[in-house]
This record gives C-alpha cells, sequence and structure tokens, in this order.
C-alpha cells in the first residue's frame, strides 16, 4: 500500500512539478487551443505563491490559451525563468508572434526579471523573433543569463533583429548601471549565415559576459566566422565554443586560433564539420600549445585535416592535464597516419584519450590546384554561377571567332557538390572524389527535413545495382548524410519522412510540391536507409503502409518496390 502511495505522488509530481519555485506541464503533449483548454491551468498558475519558473515544453500552445496563460502571469513579479521550447508544434506560423507577444507583455506587465529564456524547436521564423523583440529590449530581459533559441528558423533577417534587440538592451541597460551579462547564448541550426552572425558578433562583442556559445549549422562561412572570432576576444570568460558544422576554411580558421590565445577560461572547443583544413588545424595547435590551461575537448573532426597537420594537434595537448577528449575522426591520414597519431597519443600516456578515427577518409589526393582555387574564394564557397555564365560566353566567342588556339586551355574543372545535386549523374557523382559524401553532407543543411529528403532522392537518383563503384557511391554518401541528420538532437525524423513521401508522390501536399519521377535506385537506397541503426523504426510502419498500396508513381519499380516492401515487413516483424 505504502509503495503505491508513493508512485502515486511520483506521478504526481511528475505531470506538474513543483520545484525550485517551478510549475511543470513538460512534455504532456496538451493541444492548448482556447482558454477553455487552459482553465485548469491557469488556476493553478494563479494560485502559485512565488511562481519563479514555467515549464510548457512538449504541448502546443493556440493564440488564445497563451493569452489566457498570459494574464495569470501579469501578476507573478517573482518570476524568473521561461522554459518554452517545442511549444508551437502543428501551429501556423502567423499565430506564433501574436501568442509571444501575449507572454511577454504579461512578464513586463508583472515586472518580472528573466534569468533564463528558452524558445528552442519551435521554427518561428523571422517573425517569431519579432514576437519578442519588445521582451528583449524591456527592463524583464536585463538580468537575462541564458538565450536559448535552438532550431527556430530564424534566418538572417531573425538574426539581425535578435542583434539589435541585445545591442539596444546592453545600450540601456548600461545607462542604468546595470548591463546585460548574458552567460549563454544557444542558436544553432538557424540559417543565420554570414550576415546574422555578423550582426550577432556585435551584440556579443558589446556584452564581453559570455561562458557558453552553441551556434552549430548555420551556413557560417569564413567571414562571419571572422566576425565572431574577434567578438569572443572580448568574452575573457567563454569556457564553451561549439561551432560545428559551418564552413571555416584556413581563413576562419585562422582568425579563430588568433581568438584563442585570449580565451585562457576555455574548457570544450567543438570545430568538427567546419573544414579548417591543415593550415588550420597548426594555426588552432598553435594557439591550444600557447595557452587554454584547462581544456577538456578538442573536436577537429571532418575537417580535410591531413597527418602532419594532426600531428601539430596532438603535441599541442601534451601538457593539457585536464583533457578528456580528442576527436580527430573523419579527416585524412590514411591508415599510416591513424596508426602515427594513436602511437604518438600512447606515447604521451593519453591514448585512451583520442576519440575514433573509424571515419578516417584516407589519404588525400593531389588537388592542391584545386585547394587553391577554393581558397580564392573571398566570399562565397559555392560556384559563382555569373562567373560560370561568363566563362561559357568567352568559349563561345573564341570558338566562333576561330581563336580557340590563341591561348592555352586549361583542363576543365572536376564537377563540383552544387553542379551534381542541380543535375544529378553518377559520373558527376564519381569525379566528386573520395571525399563526396563529407562534401555532400556539408553542403546541404541538415536542419531542415524538406532540404534532406530532396538531397536523398537526387543522390539516390543515379544509382545502378549493376555498377558497383557507382552504387557504393550512392549508399555511402547518403549513409553519411542521413546518419549525420538523424543523430542530431532536434533533427525530426517524421519530417524527413513526411517530405519524402510527398516528394514520392505518395501523399499530395498542401503547398503544390513537384513530386520526383521515382526511379528503382529511390526504392533501392530507402530498401537500404531502413535497415539502418539510425532510422527510426516507428517510422518504418508508416513506410510500409505507402508502399502497400497501388500508386501510379510506382508502377515503374515493380521488382523494387517489391523488395522495399520485404524488408519493411521483416523489419517490422523482428522489433
Amino acid at each position: 500500500m505504502a509503495t503505491d502511495i508513493v508512485a502515486q505522488l511520483a506521478d504526481s509530481l511528475a505531470k506538474t512539478g513543483v520545484e525550485d519555485g517551478e510549475l511543470s506541464y513538460k512534455g504532456q503533449g496538451r493541444k492548448l487551443d482556447d482558454a477553455q483548454s487552459v482553465e485548469e491551468m491557469v488556476k493553478e498558475i494563479q494560485d502559485f505563491e512565488g511562481l519563479q519558473a514555467l515549464r510548457l515544453e512538449g504541448n502546443t500552445v493556440g493564440v488564445e490559451a497563451a493569452q489566457a496563460i498570459a494574464k495569470a502571469l501579469e501578476t507573478k513579479s517573482a518570476f524568473q525563468r521561461c522554459y518554452w521550447s517545442d511549444m508551437f508544434t502543428g501551429r501556423l506560423r502567423s499565430e506564433i508572434p501574436p501568442a509571444l507577444n501575449s507572454l511577454g507583455d504579461a512578464l513586463m506587465l508583472a515586472g518580472a526579471r528573466l534569468t533564463v529564456l528558452d524558445l528552442s524547436d519551435n521554427a518561428f521564423g523571422p517573425d517569431g523573433v519579432k514576437g519578442i523583440e519588445n521582451l528583449l529590449k524591456s527592463p524583464t530581459c536585463y538580468t537575462l543569463q541564458e538565450l536559448r533559441l535552438n532550431n527556430c528558423g530564424m534566418g538572417i533577417g531573425g538574426g539581425k533583429i535578435l542583434a539589435a534587440s541585445l545591442i539596444h538592451n546592453h545600450k540601456i541597460s548600461s545607462a542604468e548601471g546595470a548591463p546585460i551579462s548574458l552567460k549563454v547564448f544557444v542558436a544553432g541550426r538557424n540559417r543565420l549565415e554570414n550576415d546574422g552572425a555578423t550582426a550577432l558578433a556585435q551584440a556579443f562583442k558589446l556584452m564581453g559576459s559570455l561562458e557558453e556559445v552553441h551556434m552549430p549549422q548555420n551556413g557560417i562561412n569564413h567571414a562571419g566566422v571572422t566576425a565572431l572570432a574577434d567578438a569572443m576576444q572580448h568574452n575573457a570568460g567563454l569556457r564553451i565554443l561549439n561551432l560545428n558544422d559551418n564552413t571555416f576554411t584556413e581563413k576562419g580558421a585562422i582568425a579563430m586560433a588568433q581568438a584563442l590565445k585570449h580565451l585562457r577560461s576555455i574548457q570544450v572547443i567543438n570545430f568538427g564539420d567546419c573544414l579548417v583544413r591543415p593550415e588550420g588545424a597548426k594555426a588552432i595547435a598553435e594557439s591550444v600549445s600557447e595557452g587554454l590551461p584547462i581544456l577538456k575537448e578538442l573536436n577537429l573532426s571532418f575537417g580535410e585535416i591531413t597527418e602532419d597537420a594532426a600531428l601539430a594537434v596532438v603535441q599541442a595537448v601534451k601538457d593539457k592535464g585536464q583533457l578528456e577528449k580528442l576527436d580527430l575522426n573523419g579527416n585524412c591520414f590514411g591508415e599510416d597516419g591513424c596508426r602515427a597519431l594513436k602511437d604518438a597519443m600512447e606515447g604521451m600516456n593519453m591514448g585512451e584519450l583520442l576519440g575514433s578515427l573509424s571515419d578516417d577518409e584516407g589519404e588525400p589526393e593531389d588537388d592542391d590546384d584545386d585547394d587553391e582555387d577554393e581558397d580564392e574564394d573571398d566570399d562565397e564557397e559555392d560556384v559563382d554561377e555569373e562567373e560560370i555564365e561568363e566563362e561559357e560566353e568567352e568559349e563561345e566567342e573564341e570558338e566562333s571567332t576561330g581563336n580557340k588556339f590563341s591561348t592555352p586551355q586549361s583542363a576543365p574543372r572536376p564537377p563540383d557538390v552544387s553542379s551534381f545535386l542541380s543535375f544529378p549523374s553518377p559520373d558527376k557523382l564519381l569525379k566528386l572524389g573520395a571525399t563526396r559524401a563529407l562534401l555532400i553532407a556539408q553542403q546541404v543543411d541538415v536542419s531542415d527535413a524538406t532540404k534532406i529528403a530532396e538531397a536523398f532522392l537526387k543522390i539516390a537518383s543515379v544509382y545502378k545495382e549493376d555498377n558497383n563503384d557507382v552504387k557504393n557511391a550512392v549508399l555511402d554518401s547518403i549513409d553519411v548524410l542521413l546518419k549525420k541528420a538523424f543523430t542530431s538532437p532536434s533533427f525530426q525524423g517524421y519530417s524527413f519522412v513526411s517530405s519524402l513521401l510527398v516528394l514520392l508522390g505518395l501523399i499530395k501536399s498542401e503547398d503544390k510540391v513537384k513530386p520526383v519521377i521515382v526511379v528503382p535506385g529511390h526504392l533501392q537506397a530507402l530498401e537500404y536507409v531502413v535497415r539502418q541503426d539510425y532510422f527510426p523504426k516507428e517510422s518504418v510502419a508508416v513506410l510500409e503502409a505507402f508502399m502497400s498500396r497501388n500508386n501510379k508513381a510506382l508502377e515503374s519499380c515493380g521488382n523494387a518496390k517489391n523488395s522495399l516492401q520485404s524488408t519493411l515487413q521483416r523489419i517490422r516483424s523482428q522489433s
């Protein structure tokens, strides 16, 4: 009997947490559309004396429901922490700004002083940032210490609005003698790109109080990275810097290496998937060697780093007594290089600190000329289409005037990832070389499930069962891309499957998306994917249901469809 009472009490506390002035409805999956649907919640908020925190994560809140909750918050002057991530699932984007405005206005009216504002995983775009703009500028946020906006789709516009709000806050709060001292900033997967990152860098530089910065997967290249590097120098207390999966190249990496020389408090550096390349890695190694006395983790994985540069990194960490992990996976060492790194780490009695090297890309091919061409691109990593058009026009003009041999003809450039994804062909895929999988994964925005689905179908479209080179290149490229997407914490697997079904013409989309012409390779590649550990087993039943239907889109792929269907059935029976 006593056990039952304890269990009931634990269940009750799980549903509505009361801890440190906190009221929690986290993960209850409530659909809160109107005032009636939140009557009980509103009463609990009103009756909670000294309310400091409200958790609404994992519910879906409509405008009218948000207004009712806001009304209850208007008297909560002790309120400090908003845990409001993932609370607009299934809502129209137009509903989110008024809902946020209502909640923000209530906190300002209450005279609350926030320390935590978490609105991650809400995909509200630039308009959503406008919904919190007044709140961020107000005295309610003068005390803000943690701002978490991961996976919100802010884009460049949202990033600029956010930066302007923080700069305004700093200016006014400083004038009142209590400048904002933001400590934690999280904004991964927001497509901020260079302009958004540069705008935010100005705010970071002014505040100078940051201890954690997490901005992975934002499409930032060396111009934006350089701006962030300059800002980080002014945040001497920085402990964690996570810029994973942006494109540094040597220029950005060298700029960031200079910034690291000013950051003696840093403990975790995550520059994985950042294409730092050998010279960038050597510059970072120099900074690590000269300072960073309490470094615990260094991630330089998947950066096209060669053996000599990696050995410089290894030597740089030899005196880091607090080091817990060095990640150099997915670079270009080759079998001998991997062995040399392991031997070097073991020779320093640090062998257990070196992460796996299982995804090593092998020794680099001799393509120095291509690297030089890429380095000369100052502002963009992608090929400039206008330049290509001009080159083609010049070639046509030379041919028409008979001047084909007046100047030496350079060898045609190898195809790039953009060219392959625009017009896929087996030949283009193979010519991307041994690092094709990494290059494609870096090119595609893994925060966007639709773009991942589109990229998957483009790669799969060139699949050839009777050509092992092409087959292996396709499966390897797909494997790296999808593993990267599905293992990211905030990637929504169901959105990927939904987008895939739309693009295959198996379900209709309100956005009138034009389906692809389905070829056997699409289904053969999908059959491979569903067998992988990273693919969510709950999506297998969904795929099986659609594959079992008669659909004209799949009529030309009878054998591939039957094989996929059998595999899906087998996986379901085993689970």
